[in-house]
Order: structure tokens, then C-alpha cells, then sequence
């Protein structure tokens, strides 16, 4: 059963890029309305449990769960506008396994804050944006517009792992249920703001874009990532991150089946190179765990270092 429901959660993750790169291209819905229905959508259906059974929940929250929920929530907003544009730029292969390197960023971010992480994970950072550096290599060639895709997508990544970190502050006091609530409610407000700022609508689609918008919030926000959240309770987060790992192979064979997208066989080496290198963090932070809870490890400290295990947002 448990494997059953990764290979649905897998499934929905890798079908967010291809689902939005069919909705921007076949549909006049934007990359910030799909950004802002997604969160707006999510943010509902989380909060619908929270109102139900205990609403003076939301009025517990403290100044500083609220601030650290806010800096998640504008973290993510930028994230989402970073990676829907990028996919009107660059390949879904590319943009989904550049997005993809927050666990690498956010070892990145633990280096500059003095943490000392073993050397697989180190290894496995250098392999990781040795892709990237593969990847937009042959981009770079391609078209100035792809190489632009790329970078958005990069920082997209840098901003997931931002969102992750600070939401990892804010989690550790608050419940899934009214953090998500807040966090996504949030980014939809300031999603909306951007969208009024330069000019974009955020409704007055046809059929076509509102099923689109559908099917990437269900698909990718409500199935994928809450069967994964389903599976943290019943295997350990080091596998549960593992498989999250399928998105990146997943999203490109989805684009070649449904989008006809083709890739020269250089970007699929960067692919890999991705997809080896996250896998090594991810299994470097095994031993950071073992180590902190032998009481050996000195590096890695707090709730920041579990997040490499955490789920990603796209």
C-alpha cells in the first residue's frame, strides 16, 4: 500500500511541470494566476480541518510564528513566480531538476551559518551544480531565453530552500494544519498583489484554464504532496525524500510523452549528474542524524538539518 501511494504521490509531483507548461502554452492563464489559484485553493482546503474542529487555533498563533510563516509565505510566492515563468523559458526537464536543487541550497545556506556537514554531503553538492552547470552549458547555446529559464529556475530552488528553512522555524511550535493555512493563505495575497502590481488577471480564463489551474492544484499541491505527507508517518523521512527524488526523471518523461519535448543528450547527463548528487546529500544527512542523536555529531544543529528530509513545493 505504501508503495502504491508513492508511486501516486510521485506521479503528482512530476505532473506539475508538464501541467503548467500545457496551461501557459494552450491558455491565457499567467504564471502568477496559477501561482495565486494554487496557494489560494490549497490554503481553503487546509484550513477547512483547523476551522472545523479548534478555530481559536489561528488565534494562538505568536508574533514570531506569524513572522516566520511570513517569511515562508514570501519565500514561496517568489518561488512559484521564479519556476511557472521559467517553464515558459526553458524545458520542463530542466526547470523541474534545477528547481529541485533546494535540499543542495539549503545545505548551502547551513555552510555559510557555520554548520559543518560530512564530507558525502559535500560531494554530493559539488555533483549536483556540476549539472547545473551542464545543463545551462548547453542552454546557453541553444537560446539566451532558455539560459534565462535556467537562472529563474536556479533561484526558484534558492527560494524553495528559503521557504523550507523558515517554515521549519515556524513549524516547530505550530501545527501542519494551521501553518499551511496561514503560510499558503499568505503567499496568495502577496501572489495577487504582484499580479496587480504589472498588470496581470487573475480570472476571465476559459474552460480550458480553469482546468488547467484545477489539475495542477490537485494533482501536484493536494495529491502529491499530501500523499508524501502520509507517508512521513509511516516511513522514514531519508526514504520519503528518496522517492521525492523520482520527480526529476518522472517530469522529464512526462514532457516526452505528452509535450514532445526532446533534449540533447548532454542536458540529460546534467540530469543525472542532479539526480546522483541530490541523492548523496540526502544520504550524507543520514549520518548527520545518526551522529546528533548518538550525541557524537557537533555539526548540524536544530530542526534546520531535518529539513533537508522536507518535502518540496512544486
Amino acid at each position: 500500500m505504501n508503495f502504491l501511494l508513492a508511486a501516486v504521490g510521485v506521479l503528482g509531483v512530476a505532473s506539475s511541470g508538464p501541467l503548467i507548461a500545457a496551461t501557459l502554452g494552450a491558455t491565457s492563464v499567467g504564471a502568477l494566476a496559477i501561482a495565486f489559484w494554487r496557494n489560494a485553493i490549497a490554503a481553503v482546503v487546509m484550513a477547512g480541518p483547523v476551522v472545523v474542529r479548534s478555530p481559536r487555533q489561528f488565534g494562538r498563533v505568536t508574533g514570531a510564528e506569524f513572522r516566520w510563516s511570513l517569511a515562508a509565505a514570501v519565500a514561496l510566492a517568489l518561488h512559484f513566480a521564479c519556476f511557472i515563468t521559467s517553464l515558459q523559458l526553458t524545458s520542463v526537464a530542466a526547470a523541474t531538476a534545477l528547481v529541485c536543487l533546494q535540499s543542495a541550497w539549503i545545505a548551502v545556506f547551513q555552510l555559510f551559518r557555520g554548520v559543518r556537514h560530512p564530507w558525502p554531503v559535500l560531494v554530493g553538492l559539488g555533483i549536483a551544480f556540476g549539472g547545473v552547470v551542464t545543463i545551462t552549458g548547453f542552454d546557453m547555446g541553444a537560446s539566451s531565453e532558455a539560459l534565462l529559464g535556467d537562472l529563474l529556475a536556479v533561484a526558484g530552488g534558492a527560494l524553495a530552500g528559503i521557504y523550507t528553512l523558515a517554515g521549519g522555524r515556524a513549524r516547530q511550535s505550530m501545527s501542519t494544519g494551521v501553518y499551511t493555512a496561514l503560510c499558503y493563505g499568505m503567499c496568495a495575497a502577496i501572489v495577487a498583489g504582484l499580479a496587480l502590481l504589472v498588470g496581470v488577471p487573475l480570472g476571465g480564463f476559459d474552460a480550458a484554464g480553469w482546468l488547467g489551474i484545477i489539475a495542477i492544484t490537485v494533482c501536484a499541491q493536494l495529491v502529491g504532496h499530501t500523499a508524501f505527507n502520509y507517508l512521513l508517518a509511516t516511513m522514514s523521512p531519508l526514504l520519503v525524500s528518496m522517492i521525492i527524488l523520482l520527480e526529476i526523471p518522472g517530469a522529464a518523461l512526462l514532457a516526452a510523452a505528452f509535450l514532445g519535448e526532446t533534449l540533447p543528450a548532454g542536458t540529460y547527463a546534467g540530469l543525472a549528474m542532479i539526480l546522483v548528487g541530490l541523492a548523496v546529500v540526502v544520504l550524507g544527512q543520514r549520518r548527520v542524524r545518526s551522529l546528533r542523536a548518538s550525541g557524537e555529531g557537533s555539526g548540524a544543529k536544530g530542526p534546520d538539518a531535518d529539513r533537508l528530509a522536507d518535502l518540496g513545493t512544486d
